[in-house]
C-alpha cells in the first residue's frame, strides 16, 4: 500500500474513515446552507447580514470555548468510542431540527442561534474524543498518517460538500426551504459515523488507560501545558489563527455577496477551490514520515496569514477563486504539523486534555473573534475581514515564537527531538 494511505490497512481506521467522508460532507453542505438561510433571513441589509453571520458562527463555536476543559477530561474519563456516539447523535438531531423549521417556512434568526449554539455543545465533546481515538485505532508509528487522512477525509469532503450544497440550493429556487433540503441531508450522514464505530471490532483498539477520578484534573492538563513551552507556542499560534483567520464560512459569504454580487453557486464554489488547497496539505501532511517539526507550524502559520490578505486584495471573484487553494494548503500544513506534534508528545493519560485544550484555543476562539470579524465587515466593508485576519494570525504566529524563546527555543529547529525526551523534562519541571 501506498506510504500516503499506510493508516487504511487497519480495518477500524478504514471504517472510521468512510464514516467520517460521509459524515463530513453533509457538514459541510449544513454550513453552507447555514450561511445561505442567514442571509435570506436578511436578506436586503449588508450590514445586519455581516452581523448576523457574525453571531450565527460565533455562538455555534461559543461551547468549544465555555465546555472544551470539561469535555477533555470526559474523554480522559469514559469510551471514546461511546463518547463520539453519542454527540455525533445529538448533532444528528439539532440538524434535523433545524432543517424541519426551514422546510416548514418558520424557521426566524433567533431559532438559528439558538440551533447553532446547541449543535456547538454536541461539537465540544465530539472534538477532542475524535482527536484522541485515532490513536487508539493505530499505532504510534501510523499517527501521523492517520491525522493526516483524517484532514484529507475533512477537506475531501469540503470539497464536495460546498459545491453541492451551492448546486442544491440554487436548483431548488435560492430559498430558505432550499436550504431545509440540505440541512436535511447533513442531519441523515450522522449514521454514518455512528454505524462505523459500532461495527469496529473492539478487540482490535488499544484504548489509553482512564484516567483516575479526582480533584484538580483539569488544573491538572493545564499545569502540563504550562510547562511545555513547545505546547504553548502552537496553541497561541493556533488561537490567534482560529480566532481571527479561520471564519472562512462567513468571509467567503460576505466576499462572493457583497463584494463580487455572486449567489450560492459562486459561494459554494469557493469552499470547493479553497478545499482543494485545503486536500492537498492533508494529503502531503499524510505522506510525511516521522513527527512534524514545530518550526513547521511556524511557516505555514505566516504563510496562512500573507495568503490571506492577499486574498482580501483580490480585484475579482476569478482571482480569489484562483489563490484561495493556497489559502488551504498553508492552513492545512500549519494544524496537521501542530495536530501531530500535540498528539505524539502528550502522556497518553493527558491526551483528551491536552488535545480539548487544542481544540478550545483553535476553535473556542471563534466566539470571540466572529462577531469582531462581521463588525468589521459591516463597518468597514467585507475585504477587511481578510486583511485584518491575516495581519492578526500573522502576529499570532510571532507572539507565539516569542513566548516559546530563550533556552527552550530549540523545539523550533529543524532537530526532531525525541518524544520520551520531551515527556521527561515535562514531568520534571
Amino acid at each position: 500500500m501506498s506510504p500516503t494511505f499506510r493508516a487504511l490497512r487497519i480495518r477500524n481506521y478504514r471504517l472510521y474513515a468512510l464514516g467520517g467522508v460521509v459524515s463530513n460532507t453533509g457538514t459541510w453542505m449544513q454550513r453552507v446552507a447555514q450561511d445561505w438561510l442567514v442571509l435570506q433571513l436578511h436578506h436586503g441589509s449588508a450590514a445586519e447580514a455581516s452581523t448576523a453571520l457574525g453571531v450565527t458562527t460565533g455562538l455555534q463555536f461559543l461551547p468549544i470555548l465555555l465546555l472544551s476543559p470539561y469535555a477533555g477530561l470526559v474523554a480522559d474519563r469514559m469510551s471514546k468510542r461511546r463518547l463520539l456516539q453519542l454527540a455525533q447523535g445529538w448533532m444528528a438531531i439539532t440538524s434535523v431540527v433545524l432543517a424541519v423549521l426551514a422546510l416548514t417556512g418558520v424557521v426566524t434568526p433567533w431559532m438559528v442561534f439558538a440551533l447553532a449554539f446547541l449543535f456547538g455543545i454536541g461539537s465540544a465533546f465530539d472534538a477532542p474524543a475524535r482527536q484522541s481515538f485515532v490513536s487508539e485505532m493505530v499505532g504510534p508509528d501510523d499517527l501521523s498518517n492517520a491525522v493526516g487522512l483524517n484532514s484529507a477525509s475533512f477537506n475531501l469532503a469540503r470539497v464536495i460538500g460546498p459545491a453541492v450544497s451551492g448546486f442544491l440550493i440554487a436548483a431548488l429556487g435560492s430559498g430558505v426551504e432550499a436550504t431545509g433540503v440540505v440541512i436535511a441531508f447533513n442531519g441523515l450522514s450522522y449514521l454514518a459515523v455512528i454505524g462505523a464505530l459500532q461495527l469496529m471490532r473492539t478487540e482490535d483498539l488499544t484504548p489509553v488507560e482512564r484516567a483516575p477520578r479526582g480533584k484538580g484534573m483539569i488544573r491538572d492538563g493545564i499545569r502540563y501545558v504550562r510547562r511545555r513551552p513547545d505546547l504553548r507556542m502552537i496553541l497561541v499560534a493556533g488561537f490567534f489563527a482560529g480566532t481571527f483567520g479561520m471564519n472562512f464560512q462567513m468571509t467567503s459569504a460576505l466576499m462572493a455577496t457583497q463584494v463580487y454580487d455572486k449567489g450560492p453557486g459562486e459561494y459554494g464554489l469557493l469552499g470547493t477551490t479553497l478545499a482543494i488547497g485545503s486536500l492537498t496539505g492533508a494529503l502531503l501532511g499524510a505522506r510525511r514520515e516521522g513527527r512534524p517539526r514545530p518550526r513547521l507550524v511556524v511557516a505555514a502559520g505566516l504563510a496562512f496569514g500573507s495568503v490571506e490578505i492577499v486574498l482580501g486584495l483580490a480585484p475579482s471573484y476569478l482571482t480569489f477563486a484562483l489563490l484561495s487553494p493556497f489559502l488551504g494548503l498553508s492552513l492545512l500544513t500549519m494544524l496537521n504539523a501542530a495536530n501531530t506534534t500535540v498528539q505524539l508528545s502528550t502522556a497518553p493519560s493527558m491526551r483528551g486534555r491536552v488535545m480539548a485544550l487544542y481544540m478550545m484555543l483553535v476553535m473556542g476562539g471563534t466566539p470571540l473573534g466572529a462577531p469582531l470579524v462581521g463588525w468589521v465587515g459591516a463597518t468597514f466593508g467585507a475585504r477587511w475581514t481578510l486583511i485584518g485576519g491575516g495581519a492578526l494570525s500573522i502576529a499570532g504566529v510571532l507572539l507565539a515564537v516569542s513566548i516559546a524563546g530563550g533556552a527552550r527555543t530549540r523545539w523550533l529547529s529543524w532537530r526532531r527531538e525525541p518524544m520520551d525526551a520531551v515527556e521527561d523534562e515535562a514531568m520534571a519541571a
